[in-house]
């Protein structure tokens, strides 16, 4: 008997949560906020996914900068989420959904957040640009390599770039090679 076990995959969880992003960032569009409760204040629904986010503090923190403290302003804008395997919770590294790029911003937002009692740390939100130009022939494909060569020691431009090209499909050792840059 040939079973699929890809049922069994579905989260029983009627949220967004970090693991939803392991294959890679995702970009949406938020369609409105509602009240959640008092630990998870604010439910996030994106268009097109079937659960709400709902951000932490630290994420909170930064949707605040980027757009001010009113929910209503918040409908139509998008953001993209990654899972970062870093994040930690009750002194446990745990990983968690951090955001990469904003609309409504037009340059790097830099947020200080705290990363533990007491320490707290740049945290840099790149600007979103509404939907990507398809490649056209006329248009050459983006060389990710040069580029990253070009900022090479400059750590969030650096992520930023690999974000996008992670996005883009870039094939692994391009991503390796981005990567590498920032390490330099």
């Amino acid at each position: 008997m040939d079973l699929d076990m890809t049922d069994s995959l579905a989260p029983k969880s009627d949220q967004l949560d970090a693991v939803d992003l392991l294959s890679g960032p995702r970009t949406f569009r938020i369609e409105q906020v509602s009240k959640g409760n008092p630990e998870q204040p604010f439910n996030f629904h994106l268009e097109g996914f079937p659960r709400v986010w709902r951000p932490g503090k630290s994420m909170r923190r930064v949707i605040v900068a980027a757009w001010g403290g009113k929910t209503s302003a918040y409908v139509g804008q998008s953001v993209t989420l990654y899972c970062d395997p870093a994040v930690q919770f009750g002194g446990d590294t745990v990983g968690g959904t951090r955001i990469s790029h904003m609309t409504g911003i037009d340059k790097p937002l830099k947020v200080p957040l705290l990363i533990k009692r007491g320490k707290s740390a740049m945290f840099t939100v790149q600007p979103l640009k509404e939907a990507p130009k398809p490649v056209t022939p006329a248009e050459p494909a983006r060389e990710w390599r040069v580029e990253a060569d070009a900022l090479k020691g400059k750590t969030d431009d650096l992520r930023a770039l690999y974000m996008d090209a992670q996005a883009a499909g870039a094939d692994p050792e391009t991503l390796e090679h981005i990567r590498a840059q920032a390490g330099s």
